[in-house]
């Protein structure tokens, strides 16, 4: 890492920052985070990395999901425990469906910073910051609540600090043994007005378990049945905050962000001369990279480059985020410039952020139609450009919200209001995240030639 050290990327321009009116405080609280453990373990990054180079070279499969922006006045344990089920759940059909492991890493413990498309906001004639995640500022539209303020930094840390210990004893406590997943995923599919259509699915899954029991590979004997593997991933937005938690490895001597396992650039953040990429280029965490259609086949391969230097399989997810209407025109140049290349890449689909609309109340939202639609355009990309469609990434809550029309229960523009809860953007509820799991799982039995 010629030229690189874990505060380089401050001699670059930087975009999506808050102005913080107390630099003196910021400096400090930054350097209080210094002082503090890290939230995870270089180890424990190593791991799935090498996980990711198994999806990179078409043997595992990425689902990646969770919060738009995790909020600190909604935090509590059901909720972390609600989200983890559902990535469960959906891992375990989508598991099946590939008949490869599925690397399950969460939108979780610091997913808190959300870049803006204006650095202001106007209400009622009144203009004020706009709102960049609870990490930040507050929410609500006063001068006080939205001006930055550094003390905010620690409280995301001791947040995140709460939820992977949460998350640790979830994965490995007995709350992810398989049978117990199947037997949620039945009563999802019992109870769902399309579970006849997944009803095959899920018997398929039954019978391979209880195959697997009479073989005598039950959770006293084989710990994969008991227990799991779930990383953090969040947007690497506040570049202090990650400089404050980087460490260098007492093994390897390399540096690491121990703020999260992976972490990502935004489609607004993306530019190779700026800050983002200069921190990234520099840590040993996998890294991923939003990928809009505004993104040319030269910068592309530029980034790749300045990203993943030695060409290492699972370094590097490119997360494609096109929409719905655009992914079966915008995506095939860059997954075939790639491919030209022969760089080593985890190919990703984002359906999710491309498909914001507005709804007649005002309501943000999204539509499942969409979602699924895009998500199907990307395996056909792929099918038809020799690729593997290695990941999906979705915006969703094991909450039952009513933030995304459609799906099976058919949410209506006019249901958006009961139950809209998020800070940010639309998420799917956690039947809608599984529904979307049974439906594409022919689509991965299909990519996968199984």
């Amino acid at each position: 890492m010629q030229n690189w050290t874990p505060n380089s990327w401050r001699n670059h321009p930087i975009v999506q920052q808050p102005d913080y009116p107390d630099q003196a405080a910021l400096k400090q609280v930054e350097q209080t985070l210094t002082e503090m453990p890290p939230l995870v373990f270089a180890g424990e990054i190593r791991a799935l990395q090498s996980q990711l180079a198994e999806v990179a070279n078409g043997n595992a499969f990425l689902l990646q999901g969770g919060d738009c922006a995790e909020s600190f006045a909604e935090f509590n344990a059901n909720k972390i425990r609600d989200t983890f089920q559902v990535m469960l759940q959906m891992a375990v059909v989508l598991t099946f469906a590939g008949s490869c492991p599925v690397v399950k890493i969460g939108r979780m413990a610091g997913q808190f910073a959300k870049p803006r498309s204006s650095g202001m906001e106007t209400s009622n004639g009144i203009e004020l910051p706009s709102y960049r995640g609870d990490i930040v500022n507050d929410i609500n539209f006063t001068a006080g609540s939205r001006a930055p303020d550094p003390e905010r930094l620690l409280q995301a840390y001791h947040q995140s600090a709460s939820t992977l210990n949460l998350l640790r004893a979830f994965a490995q406590g007995g709350f992810a043994d398989l049978n117990q997943v199947h037997q949620w995923n039945l009563g999802f599919v019992e109870k769902s007005p399309l579970g006849e259509k997944y009803q095959n699915l899920a018997g398929q899954i039954d019978q391979a378990l209880a195959f697997m029991e009479a073989c005598g590979l039950n959770a006293g004997t084989t710990p994969q049945i008991h227990e799991t593997s779930l990383y953090t991933s969040h947007e690497a937005l506040l570049l202090g905050y990650e400089e404050a938690l980087t460490r260098q490895d007492s093994i390897t001597n390399q540096w690491y962000d121990c703020s999260a396992h992976m972490l990502w650039i935004g489609d607004r953040t993306r530019q190779t001369d700026h800050a983002h990429v200069e921190f990234l280029r520099g840590v040993q965490n996998p890294v991923g990279v939003k990928v809009g259609p505004s993104t040319s086949r030269e910068d592309l391969i530029r980034l790749i480059d300045i990203l993943n230097p030695d060409n290492t399989p699972g370094r590097l997810t490119l997360i494609a985020r096109m929409g719905a209407e655009n992914i079966e025109t915008m995506l095939p140049p860059l997954v075939r410039a790639v491919k030209e290349e022969g760089r080593n890449v985890v190919w990703s689909s984002d359906p999710m952020h491309g498909n914001t609309i507005k709804a007649s109340s005002g309501y943000k939202t999204r539509s499942v139609d969409s979602i699924l639609k895009e998500m199907k355009g990307f395996f056909q990309v792929h099918r038809a450009e020799g690729t593997y469609a290695g990941g999906v990434h979705f915006e969703m809550t094991g909450q039952n919200v009513t933030e995304c029309i459609g799906g099976a229960y058919q949410i209506t523009e006019e249901g958006l209001a009961d139950r809209y809860h998020t800070h940010c953007d639309p998420r799917l509820n956690g039947e809608q995240a599984l529904e979307l799991a049974f439906l594409i799982a022919d689509t991965l039995k299909e990519a996968r030639g199984k």
